[in-house]
C-alpha cells in the first residue's frame, strides 16, 4: 500500500480515537436547590421542620442508547446506465440498478434455477407442465427440422410425436407440444397497484413487437402466453418446440397501467420507463442526477416488508469512472460496494493487500463469461476477396490454437485466478463433458508442424510463413478500445503467432462500433480476420451461438453454407460464418430435448465434443468477476450464474 493510503487511514485512525474520548460519559459539579424536611427535638418534643438547602454537589451523565442510525448504503460503479428500461439494453451498470426496481421472478444461482417472485419453479413431474401431442394440420405454424419456424406446407420435414423426421405431404402429423403454468406470489407495484397476470402477459407481448430491440428467440416459438388468472399465466410452445427450459418461460411483469399508454417505440425514451420506471422491487427510484448518482428509497409496498426486508433505508449509486478514485473513495468510506463494473481482477495485488490490513473485503469469482478469440471462417461480401481463405482450414485453427499460450495470459493478466477453457462452459458447468473432449496444450513445436503440414511451410526474408496464394500470413486481430484486459491478450497472443510464423496485426475500436450489426459492424458483418471479445454463457450451454442458423447475413438471402435463409438476419451471433451439419444437429437435439433425458445430455456433449475438434473459436479463459466492500456489509456475495452482484440487494445489510 502507498504511503499516501496509509497517512490517509492513520488519520482515519486517530479521528476515531477522538472521537471515542470526546463521546466517553464526562463528571461535573453543579448547584442544586432542594427543599429538606428534618425531624428536631425542641423542648423536649419532636417535630418536622422543612427548610431550603442549596448544595454543590458532582454528578455523572446516564449514558443513553445512541439513536438507531438509518441505514444508507452506497454503491460506487464504473458506468453510469444508458437507461432503466428493462428492454432499451443490456448494460452491467443499468442490470445493477434494475435489481433494486424490478423484483426476480425467477434467478439462477449456482448453475441452477430457483423460484423467486413465483411459488415454484414448474416441472413435468409435477404436473404444471404438461407434454401434450398435438395434430398439425397445412397453414398451422410449427418448429421445423432446422430450428425454422414457419407455416407447414408440402415438403417441409418435421419431428413427429414418435421423435422421428417425417415430411410432410399434407397428411395431419401428430407433433408434440408443451403447455406450461406459473403462479405468481402477490407483489405489488411501488405505487401500490397490485402486480397482476396481465402484466407478465403485456411484458410479453411488448417484447413481441418490432419496436422493441430485445432478442425474441422464444418469443417467437411460443404459440400463446395468457393469463389464466389473477396471479397465473400459461405458455404454451409451437408443436415441436420442446424447449429444454420450458420451465423458465415466464416474463417479468411491467407496470401495464403506466407504460401502456406509450408504443413500443416511445418506451425507449419516456421518463416513465427509461428514466425513472416504477417496479415491485425492494427500492424506490427518487432521484437521477444525470453523471453523478441515483439514489432510491426503502419500497414500502415491497411484498416481503412483513420479512423485514430490504434491511437498508436507502440505496444511493454513484458513477465514477477513474479506477483510482472508487479505490480511493471506499478506502474513505464515501463508498460500501464497489461491484462490477468497477474494479478488475487487475487490482487483485492491492485488494489483497487492504484485506490483510482489514480495510476491505475483495471477492473473487470465475463465472460463465468467457473470453475467445474468433476466427472468420466464412467473411462477408468484398471483404472475401482481400485475403485468402486462411481458416477454412481446421489444421490452421488447431495450430493456431496450439500456438496461444493461454495459461500465461491467466497467470501474467488474472495473476492465476482464472482457468483456461476449452468449449464455451466452464469445466465446474454440469455438463461439461467428462471425456472425448479435444484439450489443445500449449505446443508451439506441435503447431508448427501442423501449419507445415496444411500448406504453410515456406517463409519470407523476415521469418514469416507464405500462404498458399503466395501471400504473407498476416491476420489483424480487432477488440474493443480501452479494455486493458483485451489489450494485454492481443499483445501475448501476437507474440504467440510470431513464434508460429504469423504476423497479426492489432487494431481497437470503440465497442459501438465494435459490436455493431452488420453489414456496417465489423464482426458481426463479418468483415474480420480475427476477433477478441467475450460471450455470457449461463445454466443452459449456448450451444447455438455457434449454429449455422445463427449466421449473421441478409433476412432476404440464402446462406449458401447451410441452404437456408438467414433466419435472424443481421442479428445473428455466429460471426464466426462456422457451420457443420454434424454440430448443428447435436445443437438442436439439445435445445429440442427436456433436461433430464439422454438426449438432453448426450446432444450438449457430441456438441462440445465437435466445437472442441473443429475449433471456430480459441476460447481462452473465463472472466473473472471482482468486487470489494467495506468489512461492515453484510450478505454480499458473487455467484458464477448471475450477471450482476445485486440481486439480492434486498438481503444486503449494514453492520452498526
Amino acid at each position: 500500500m502507498s504511503k499516501k493510503v496509509w497517512v490517509f487511514v492513520a488519520l482515519f485512525v486517530l479521528l476515531g480515537a477522538f472521537v471515542l474520548v470526546a463521546c466517553q460519559p464526562q463528571a461535573q459539579t453543579v448547584e442544586v436547590t432542594r427543599v429538606v424536611t428534618e425531624t428536631i427535638t425542641e423542648e423536649g418534643a419532636e417535630v418536622e421542620v422543612t427548610r431550603v438547602v442549596e448544595q454543590i454537589v458532582e454528578v455523572t451523565a446516564v449514558p443513553t442508547e445512541a439513536p438507531v442510525m438509518p441505514k444508507d448504503l452506497v454503491i460506487c460503479q464504473s458506468q453510469e446506465p444508458e437507461t432503466l428500461y428493462p428492454y432499451g439494453g443490456s448494460m452491467l451498470a443499468a442490470t445493477n440498478v434494475q435489481h433494486a426496481i424490478f423484483e426476480d421472478y425467477i434467478t439462477t444461482l449456482s448453475y441452477a434455477f430457483q423460484a423467486d417472485a413465483l411459488e415454484k419453479i414448474p416441472s413435468l413431474e409435477d404436473g404444471d407442465a404438461v407434454l401434450n401431442s398435438v395434430e398439425v394440420n397445412e397453414g398451422d405454424v410449427v418448429l421445423k427440422v432446422g430450428d425454422v419456424v414457419g407455416p407447414l406446407a408440402a415438403g417441409d420435414i418435421v419431428m413427429n410425436s414418435a421423435g422421428e423426421e417425417v415430411t410432410f405431404d399434407g397428411t395431419p402429423v401428430m407433433m408434440d407440444q408443451l403447455v406450461v403454468d406459473f403462479t405468481m406470489k402477490p407483489t405489488v407495484f411501488s405505487d401500490g397497484t397490485p402486480v397482476n397476470a396481465s402484466d407478465s402477459v403485456y411484458s410479453f407481448n411488448l417484447l413481441l413487437d418490432p419496436d422493441t430491440p430485445s432478442t425474441k428467440y422464444t418469443a417467437e416459438r411460443t404459440a400463446s402466453y395468457e393469463a389464466t388468472g389473477d396471479l397465473s399465466t400459461r405458455w404454451t410452445g409451437l408443436p415441436g418446440f420442446r424447449d429444454s427450459t420450458y420451465f423458465i418461460n415466464f416474463w417479468q411483469p411491467y407496470p401495464e397501467h403506466i407504460w401502456g399508454a406509450f408504443t413500443a417505440a416511445e418506451l425507449l425514451e419516456a421518463e416513465e420507463s427509461s428514466r425513472m420506471p416504477i417496479g415491485d422491487g425492494p427500492f424506490v427510484l427518487e432521484e437521477w442526477i444525470a453523471g453523478d448518482s441515483i439514489r432510491m428509497v426503502r419500497n414500502e409496498n415491497y411484498y416481503r416488508a412483513d420479512e423485514g426486508l430490504p434491511y437498508l433505508d436507502s440505496v444511493t449509486f454513484k458513477f465514477i469512472p477513474d479506477t483510482n478514485q472508487l479505490l480511493a473513495q471506499v478506502l474513505s468510506g464515501q463508498c460500501d460496494i464497489v461491484p462490477e463494473p468497477g474494479l478488475e481482477v487487475a487490482d487483485a495485488p492491492f485488494l489483497t493487500e487492504a484485506e490483510a490490513s482489514g480495510l476491505l473485503v475483495p471477492y473473487f469469482q470465475t463465472g460463465t463469461t468467457f473470453q475467445h478469440i474468433d476466427f472468420a471462417v466464412d467473411t462477408w461480401g468484398d471483404y472475401t476477396d482481400t485475403r485468402y481463405d486462411w481458416f477454412e482450414d481446421v489444421r490452421v485453427r488447431q495450430a493456431m490454437t496450439m500456438c496461444t499460450d493461454r495459461q500465461g495470459m491467466v497467470d501474467n493478466l488474472l495473476f492465476g485466478r482464472s482457468e483456461i477453457i476449452h468449449t464455451y462452459i466452464p469445466s465446474v458447468h454440469p455438463l461439461y463433458p467428462t471425456e472425448g473432449l479435444t484439450e489443445w496444450a500449449f505446443d508451439p513445436e506441435a503447431a508448427n508442424a501442423l501449419l507445415d503440414e496444411a500448406g504453410y511451410d515456406q517463409r519470407d526474408d523476415e521469418g514469416f510463413r507464405i500462404d498458399p496464394d503466395g501471400v504473407r500470413f498476416a491476420p489483424s486481430l480487432g477488440t474493443t478500445a480501452g479494455n486493458v484486459l483485451r489489450q494485454g491478450m492481443t499483445q501475448i497472443f501476437k507474440e504467440n503467432m510470431a513464434a508460429c510464423g504469423i504476423d497479426v496485426s492489432l487494431y481497437y475500436l470503440p465497442a459501438a462500433e465494435w459490436f455493431a450489426d452488420g453489414p456496417e459492424g465489423p464482426l458481426f458483418g463479418r468483415r474480420y480476420d480475427l476477433g477478441l471479445f467475450a460471450w455470457l454463457t449461463g445454466v443452459q450451454p449456448a450451444c447455438e451461438l455457434y449454429m449455422g442458423s445463427q449466421i449473421p447475413g441478409p433476412a432476404d438471402e440464402t446462406n449458401p453454407r447451410t441452404g437456408q435463409p438467414f433466419g435472424s438476419g443481421w442479428g445473428g451471433q455466429n460471426n464466426t460464418g462456422w457451420n457443420t451439419e454434424e454440430y448443428d444437429a447435436a445443437c438442436a437435439q439439445a435445445l429440442g430435448s427436456l433436461p433430464g433425458t439422454p438426449e438432453y445430455v448426450e446432444g450438449h456433449t457430441l456438441a462440445q465434443q465437435i466445437f472442441s475438434q473443429e475449433v471456430p473459436v480459441i476460447p481462452v479463459f473465463l472472466s473473472v468477476k471482482t468486487g470489494v466492500t467495506r468489512p461492515e456489509v453484510l450478505n454480499y456475495g458473487i455467484d458464477p450464474t448471475q450477471n450482476s452482484h445485486l440481486y439480492n440487494i434486498e438481503e444486503i445489510d449494514l453492520q452498526q
